[in-house]
């Protein structure tokens, strides 16, 4: 007698994985397409060369995503993940791209090596999982959601708040004028109450993509109402394709090198967190076995990235909110949004049509999906036992004390050394740091399975 096919491996019918695949993509198309408009703008680029960035990014954010749910080689977690473009490299690709001997080549020889170290490494970074109790895991995943909460914020307000702008010669912020409108809140509020809504009384199907239906229906609004424009998709080309090293051959550099893989180190730590949410909210441990290939497969994107025109990649968390508001469990899910993701980038006018879609629209469904991360983390934390054990408490207190700094004041640690800021810009990063020591100083190092920190998840889902 065959055993049940577990939901993370259920195969949907094709059409609810098309639609259900292409909620996770526009979940995630902002994030995915910021850090080529960063950086290309940073560097001066001409416009077309900003828009084979951006094609370039979600082609390669396919491949990524193909790689970590489909598995190959010992590559791969095998559970709903999108991978996309880690916010954590942003601030040290800008200080490369401001050095004229470093510039975008340079940037690629050192994503192109962050991505070797990645592979190499990830072994050895997927040991520390007794490191990671119930205790410390649920913490970090409920600073994962409130990190996010930000995005799915300023999603609502309409972009950020503050703009940088160059006055006499000085960098200066500004208030952006159009953050916050009444007119993109109500939009906002109308897409959350929608979602809201068909989670409440939509049945089966309709429930699980109430996030696209959402969107779909703030972007008719938006249409509506003139906000959403349609010019850049009538502009676009149909076909594009993209080729290794578009812009020349890399350049390698020891301190960009050194920096990247500091930031690899960064982001692996992150997806350990990740991975750790998605066993609990798909009920599949993972094992170390299994870190070690879902974290091998960051570095396989991330040296894909070095290699396709585009930068370091990772495991989206807000992909990892849709999975907790839909409860659709299946990897290939995924797997049909990274083919999507492959398509836009060989498809530019698809691509623009995604990237209509105002950031208000996606707001209201991110403050849903961002705080089911939150929930989930919550969630664990219910199963921690506070009552005989009080050290717990203090971890979680001093642990989420610290993950707020980088949120409530990006300017505390502007006095500590510059190479240290990769490390200290990452609220996900500092929660888990402190946890770990916490813990250890505590409760001292004990073998913690996945398989715990699921059971744990269920006792609190019990009560």
């Amino acid at each position: 007698m065959s055993e049940a096919v577990h939901p993370v491996d259920e195969i949907l019918p094709a059409p609810k994985l098309a639609i259900l695949g292409l909620q996770h993509v526009l979940v995630m198309y902002a994030g995915a397409v910021a850090v080529p408009l960063i950086i290309g703008r940073a560097l001066k680029l001409p416009p077309q060369d900003v828009a084979f960035l951006i094609s370039a990014d979600l082609f390669a954010c396919g491949l990524a995503t193909l790689a970590q749910c489909l598995g190959f080689l010992g590559v791969g977690i095998r559970l709903p993940v999108m991978m996309g473009v880690t916010f954590a490299s942003v601030g040290p690709m800008l200080s490369m791209a401001a050095s004229p001997e470093i510039g975008l080549l340079g940037i690629y020889g050192s994503v192109i090596a962050a991505g070797i170290f990645g592979i190499i490494v990830a072994p050895f970074v997927s040991r520390l999982l007794p490191l990671f109790p119930p205790v410390v895991t649920g913490t970090i995943i409920l600073i994962i959601g409130i990190s996010l909460m930000r995005v799915g914020i300023n999603w609502a307000g309409g972009g950020i708040p503050f703009l940088t702008q160059t006055i006499d010669g000085k960098v200066v912020q500004v208030a952006n004028p159009n953050y916050g409108q009444l007119q993109g809140l109500g939009i906002s509020l109308f897409v959350m109450l929608v979602v809201l809504g068909l989670i409440k009384w939509g049945k089966g199907f309709l429930a699980n993509v109430a996030v696209l239906l959402g969107i779909i229906a703030g972007a008719v609004l938006a249409t509506f109402l003139g906000i959403m424009h349609f010019e850049k998709v009538a502009a676009a080309s149909w076909f594009d394709v993209i080729l290794p090293f578009h812009f020349g051959m890399p350049t390698f550099h020891i301190v960009p090198i050194i920096t990247m893989c500091i930031v690899m180190v960064v982001v692996m730590i992150e997806s350990v967190g990740m991975f750790l949410a998605l066993s609990d909210i798909t009920g599949k441990p993972v094992d170390q076995k299994a870190l070690t290939k879902g974290l091998r497969a960051d570095g396989v994107g991330t040296l894909l990235g070095g290699v396709f025109n585009t930068f370091p990649y990772t495991s989206f968390s807000q992909n990892v909110g849709l999975v907790g508001v839909t409860g659709v469990r299946s990897r290939w899910v995924t797997v049909v949004g990274g083919l999507i993701m492959l398509g836009l980038g060989l498809l530019p006018k698809m691509a623009a049509l995604v990237e209509a879609v105002p950031q208000v629209v996606l707001g209201g469904a991110g403050l849903v999906m961002f705080g089911m991360v939150a929930a989930t983390g919550a969630r664990i934390l219910t199963g921690v036992d506070f009552k005989t054990n009080r050290f717990n408490l203090f971890i979680v207190a001093v642990s989420v004390g610290f993950g707020m700094i980088p949120l409530v004041s990006p300017n505390f640690f502007k006095n500590l050394p510059h190479e240290l800021h990769p490390l200290l810009e990452s609220g996900i990063l500092l929660c888990a740091i402190v946890a770990v020591l916490l813990n250890v100083f505590f409760n001292g190092v004990k073998k913690t399975s996945t398989e715990e920190i699921v059971a744990a998840a269920k006792q609190a889902e019990a009560h």
